[in-house]
């Protein structure tokens, strides 16, 4: 269906704008080859320029990119379906831009597929990259998840948990200290910062692959969402992204701009910087990219995620999938009780949809809906905060209902029992509100003015999250013809 339906939007694709585009209004070369790069110079407000979808896009953000409203995005493409929500990569859009000075360079670095821990990464043996090269990188440890762990554990860890490439984390370590090909380090700093990053709150090589992964899910999903519209440099100077930028290069523009000032930051995002050490590792990344963001992507249809005829509370809206980076992704439930706090529960999470179970581990379970058993191909779904007492194991096949576990206090900060549901496609998060809301049993979450605020709606009932057990964020989960029973506190 999605096949078709980018075929339909291919046919009706709108006629390109009558006055020939400059050749500064172009998308940029993402190759680095010898066509010089376009310099985007001031516009008239609302110009109309002629925009190639990459995977990925959506509306809104397009919107957003070009300054624009995504009504005059719709009014300039009157053939545009409705309801669509991703575009098909390719498909040509006429928006109406808004010149704003101080753009960056438009220098494509690397694609989304390099950056996302989805379909290309399947494969891929971080170990065994690691002990093939020569750097200092394989003697390495550090403390992670409660463990003294050798490197390509600990970037796995970060790899997965995050959802990025762990080949993209590699080339970072090797961007910044020469990680991977030099047998000894410069100088003990290098062991401490082996990013490259010198900032005392991410000293060792969890805590500064934690910071990168923070700055590089912020830049990805900023500008997959639209709300990335600038970025402060190292020296604080203000650089806006270019219009026409991908995701992946998005997420790399954050991060190099909290490490750099304008001169560096100039020549890491052209040709010849960040993307050169790359190239020296890998090759082209260009000519290994894949689209794995279909047009027109939709949810899997999807249960409330515990057993029916219960009752539990809407407890966070929607925040951050992992750590505190974006997307805000997740949404929070809670059994209802008497005292707040961590209280053990008898209640059970429920498998929304049928699945393999993928990861179970301290307090996180991830169900892949596909049938190859790879959180990073398909949907899937992460639950975190999931006692140790009766989750399901690893491996085991649920069907839609299956007990998963329970809620709980574990993993990370948290003020009261409680568990946080997330999505991902292809390894990528979905954001839970926009042009692919989060859905459960006909239940759409929305946006609240705060992370964790928000609601959820179905037809003409409206709950708000909050973490008081009140019966105004309570949702009933009933099957035809069965009538609810109390929950157990």
């Amino acid at each position: 269906m999605i096949l078709a339906l980018a075929a339909i939007l291919a046919a009706c694709a709108p006629a390109p704008p009558v006055t020939p585009l400059a050749a500064s209004a172009m998308p940029a070369q993402v190759t680095g080859g010898p066509t010089p790069l376009p310099v985007r110079t001031p516009h008239p407000p609302g110009e109309v320029f002629e925009y190639i979808a990459q995977q990925g896009d959506t509306l809104p953000a397009v919107a957003a990119h070009f300054r624009s409203s995504e009504s005059e995005v719709l009014a300039a493409n009157p053939d545009l379906p409705d309801g669509v929500t991703t575009l098909p990569a390719g498909y040509p859009l006429r928006v109406p831009a808004y010149y704003l000075p101080l753009t960056g360079s438009p220098f494509h670095i690397l694609p989304d597929s390099e950056v996302v821990n989805g379909p290309r990464a399947v494969g891929f043996d971080t170990q065994a990259e690691i002990n093939s090269r020569p750097g200092f990188l394989a003697g390495m440890t550090d403390y992670a998840n409660d463990h003294q762990r050798p490197a390509w554990e600990v970037v796995d860890i970060v790899a997965t948990e995050y959802s990025i490439h762990p080949r993209l984390l590699l080339t970072l370590l090797e961007a910044g200290t020469g990680a991977l090909t030099r047998p000894d380090p410069s100088s003990e700093e290098d062991l401490t910062y082996p990013l490259g990053y010198h900032n005392d709150r991410y000293r060792g090589l969890y805590r500064q692959l934690l910071w990168a992964a923070e700055m590089l899910n912020n830049g990805y999903y900023g500008w997959r969402t639209g709300t990335l519209a600038e970025l402060e440099l190292a020296d604080g100077r203000l650089v806006r992204p270019d219009p026409w930028l991908n995701a992946g290069t998005a997420a790399l523009h954050v991060l190099l701009a909290a490490r750099f000032g304008q001169a560096d930051f100039d020549i890491q995002t052209a040709p010849g910087g960040f993307q050169e050490t790359y190239r020296l590792l890998w090759g082209d990344p260009f000519e290994q990219a894949i689209e794995f963001i279909p047009g027109n992507l939709q949810q899997a249809e999807l249960a409330l995620p515990f057993l029916p005829n219960r009752v539990w509370d809407f407890s966070g809206g929607p925040h951050a999938t992992w750590g505190t980076a974006l997307p805000m992704g997740a949404l929070d439930f809670a059994p209802p009780a008497s005292e707040g706090g961590c209280a053990a529960s008898g209640e059970w999470i429920a498998a929304p949809a049928a699945g393999i179970v993928t990861r179970s581990e301290e307090a996180i379970v991830v169900l892949d809906l596909g049938e190859d058993g790879d959180e990073r191909t398909g949907w899937a779904l992460l639950f975190f905060h999931v006692g140790t007492g009766g989750r399901v194991a690893a491996g085991t096949s649920l069907e839609q209902g299956d007990q998963i576990g329970h809620p709980s206090c574990q993993g990370g900060r948290s003020t009261g029992t409680h568990f946080h549901i997330a999505r991902k496609y292809n390894g990528e998060w979905i954001p839970a509100y926009g042009p692919l809301p989060f859905i459960l049993a006909g239940w759409v979450a929305a946006y609240g003015g705060e992370p964790y605020e928000g609601t959820l709606t179905k037809g003409s009932k409206i709950v708000s999250a909050s973490t008081a057990s009140t019966a105004a964020n309570r949702i009933l989960y009933t099957l035809p013809g069965q009538e609810p029973t109390q929950p157990s506190n």
